[in-house]
């Protein structure tokens, strides 16, 4: 009974650390972009350091890249792109304007699944660069400290005309070898394609939420 007592703990262990809120992989969707903007919202809650003396003063640590992954409802990936987010700061993509604006696929769905994963920026997370991050993911040193959020717009209940936004926090989620390695072998020829395409157009500094659901 003992060990079957200690058998089971570990696994709730397990089970907790595969969930941790900030987990380098989660996973959302967004719904209706056609009626209204999805908005991502970005935190690097300080897992991996921060400056001593606050941003600027010093050599850079604990930078994270964010590397953003918009896949269409059949499996197709249709934008890749990475923020580099600096210790507790807080940035904001749209799914529409940043990740939808340009794609790769003839056509745009007004439903996206989104998938994030979280890297050091360079050695320490001391680098300040993110630029093709996404494409090299597969490789890179996964890290926890993103948080992240996301709105969607739903069919409101009982009927009612119009739609409503809603914000709740991406999912963190298991990552097989084999799907990073697709998502990063896609990505890196969506950018080597030329054109802009497949690449997001901006990280913005500051967030808009919603009602959570």
């Amino acid at each position: 009974m003992h060990l079957r007592y200690i058998a089971m703990l570990a696994i709730v262990a397990a089970a907790n650390a595969q969930n941790t809120v900030d987990a380098p992989f989660q996973v959302r969707y967004a719904a209706n972009t056609g009626v209204g903007e999805s908005y991502i919202n970005i935190v690097n809650d300080g897992a991996n350091g921060a400056p001593l003396l606050g941003p600027g003063l010093g050599d850079p640590t604990g930078n994270i890249c964010v590397n953003v992954f918009a896949f269409a409802p059949d499996q197709q990936l249709m934008s890749c792109c990475s923020c580099l987010v600096t210790p507790n700061a807080l940035v904001n993509l749209g799914v529409t304007r940043d990740l939808l604006s340009n794609p790769l696929t003839p056509v745009t769905p007004v439903s996206v699944v989104v998938k994030l994963v979280a890297t050091l920026a360079g050695p320490g997370g001391g680098g300040i660069s993110c630029t093709n991050s996404a494409a090299l993911v597969a490789t890179a040193t996964k890290v926890p400290g993103m948080l992240a959020w996301g709105t969607s717009n739903h069919s409101p209940p009982n009927g009612s005309v119009g739609y409503q936004m809603t914000e709740t926090a991406f999912t963190p989620a298991i990552l097989s070898q084999g799907e990073l390695d697709s998502m990063a072998y896609r990505c890196g020829f969506m950018i080597g394609n030329g054109g802009g395409y497949g690449i997001c157009r901006s990280c913005r500094a500051g967030a808009l939420g919603a009602a959570r659901r």
